[in-house]
């Protein structure tokens, strides 16, 4: 006979004890942990299935991925690609060189209320049905009616476009079966439940039970399969990080309640390279694609010569991006100077700042010092080290930087420049978007000869800033 037991579940990081904890000893979390039925069968005989034997490596056959194009750019980019078949979402055709949506994968995308993941996914949805693919959308937040209202919205009309409002898997997995369309919409993992665990639906246990089978769904009936997941007030995915290794792909969407552009970060991609991003703008009619970024980022950024201004080339995945970066340095009517950085590490910041006043002689320690980064952007490599320095030092001495050149690089310790990686990338981005020159790391080798713009090599932080001042052009 089934016995029931019960057990307490941190909701933040999964850890399970006999009884109840104020405070979880795993993640620290305060009042965490809910209480949660279990059904043990003790004497139930275990039901297995033995699939496949053990195989030889040399005897298993492989199959190249068929993907499918969402004929979204900026997302097919997110998700990734390479050599292989790929189904092209508006003209149905195959080519080598594809990106898109792998045929029996499971893709959690995640992000702040609000921030467009239901209106970026039912515009997946209506492209893929314009190339005749069955699409089922599992809403368990939102009634049919809601829905149809943002399709019409969106200026999405199909016939292959199904929607279910529905909360128990059981259900929705029967007509997932049954219909087998090309890919399932599931909005949101933390609103649908299993009748297999005695909790509620948002818990650990549910979570992880109906991601599972939404797993095994996918791989038995080679069945693309996105699922929307919530965030915490921190930032991070809701729910177990078991969650975030069961699914194939994850795909955060990030953005800024004060812009209408919207970024689509791959943190996890067992089909494609991670760190890859994708831009989109809010609009009345939904999420439209940024085709070049970089204009986006420096569209207000003033050819007038202003001191403390740089422009870096950073690297995002393999997309190469033209940021602003702007420093401000004052007298500080303070005992401590402040130091505020905002769209970069603030450790960074001070690192830099340390490096200045050793190796060139920069005393700040009685002014503050404010770093950001123009756009919302966050900037996370080092190869944007270089262009931090010349932003704080051009402000101190008040003289402007050259406007036409960007820069990239990395500082040691040491004060010097050292070498970052897709050199080749960065300079053919910023050739494209009319800049004369560009200084790089001295240890940098370029392959390629790239005409239209003049690269300078460096290798000390003081060289940089005697050669990137500005001049009579």
């Amino acid at each position: 006979m089934a016995k029931v037991k019960s057990k307490y579940v941190c909701q933040s990081c999964g850890y399970e004890t006999a009884g109840y904890l104020g405070k979880c000893p795993e993640c620290g979390s305060w009042g965490s942990f809910v209480e949660e039925s279990t059904v043990s069968l003790k004497n139930a005989p275990a039901e297995v299935h033995d699939t496949f034997p053990p195989m030889k490596l040399d005897e298993i056959e492989m199959n190249s991925e068929i993907r499918m194009s969402t004929n979204i750019s900026e997302f097919d980019r997110v998700l990734g690609g390479g050599r292989g078949k790929c189904i092209s979402a508006a003209n149905s055709t195959t080519s080598e060189l594809c990106q898109g949506i792998v045929q029996g994968s499971l893709v959690l995308l995640a992000g702040d209320p609000g921030i467009g993941k239901s209106t970026l996914l039912l515009q997946t949805a209506g492209e893929l049905c314009k190339s005749g693919k069955k699409v089922l959308y599992i809403s368990a937040e939102e009634s049919a009616s809601q829905i149809k209202l943002r399709a019409e919205r969106l200026g999405i009309k199909t016939d292959r476009l199904y929607i279910y409002p529905q909360t128990n898997l059981e259900l929705a997995k029967k007509y997932i079966e049954e219909m087998k369309p090309d890919l399932v919409i599931v909005d949101s993992i933390q609103a649908i439940y299993t009748s297999q665990i005695q909790s509620s639906a948002g818990s650990v246990s549910q979570i992880r039970e109906c991601c599972n089978i939404l797993m095994h769904t996918a791989k038995g009936q080679n069945i693309s399969i996105i699922v929307i997941g919530h965030v915490t007030k921190e930032g991070n995915i809701a729910g177990p990080k078991v969650l975030e290794h069961m699914v194939d792909t994850v795909i955060q969407f990030e953005g800024d309640k004060y812009k209408t552009y919207r970024i689509l970060r791959s943190v996890k991609n067992r089909f494609g390279n991670t760190s890859e991003v994708g831009i989109f703008e809010m609009s009345g009619r939904g999420l439209t694609e940024v085709r070049n970024p970089s204009e986006l980022f420096l569209k207000e950024y003033s050819q007038t010569q202003t001191p403390g201004s740089t422009i870096i080339v950073t690297s995002e995945g393999t997309r190469p991006l033209l940021i602003e970066i702007q420093a401000l340095v004052g007298t500080t009517p303070y005992p401590a100077p402040r130091r505020v950085a905002n769209g970069v590490d603030t450790g960074r910041v001070l690192q830099i700042l340390a490096v200045l006043e050793k190796r060139i002689g920069l005393n700040l320690s009685k002014q503050d010092v404010y770093v950001n980064v123009i756009g919302g952007m966050d900037v996370d490599e080092p190869a944007a080290d270089l262009g931090i320095a010349l932003a704080i030092v051009t402000c101190v001495r008040d003289v402007v930087f050259d406007s036409h050149t960007a820069i990239v690089g990395e500082i040691g310790l040491s004060g010097e420049i050292r070498a970052v990686n897709h050199i080749e990338k960065r300079i053919t981005e910023a050739q494209k978007l009319g800049f004369k020159r560009i200084i790089i790391p001295e240890a940098n080798e370029i392959q390629d000869k790239i005409e239209g713009i003049e690269i300078v090599k460096v290798k000390k932080i003081l060289e940089a800033i005697t050669r990137g001042v500005a001049r009579d052009n």
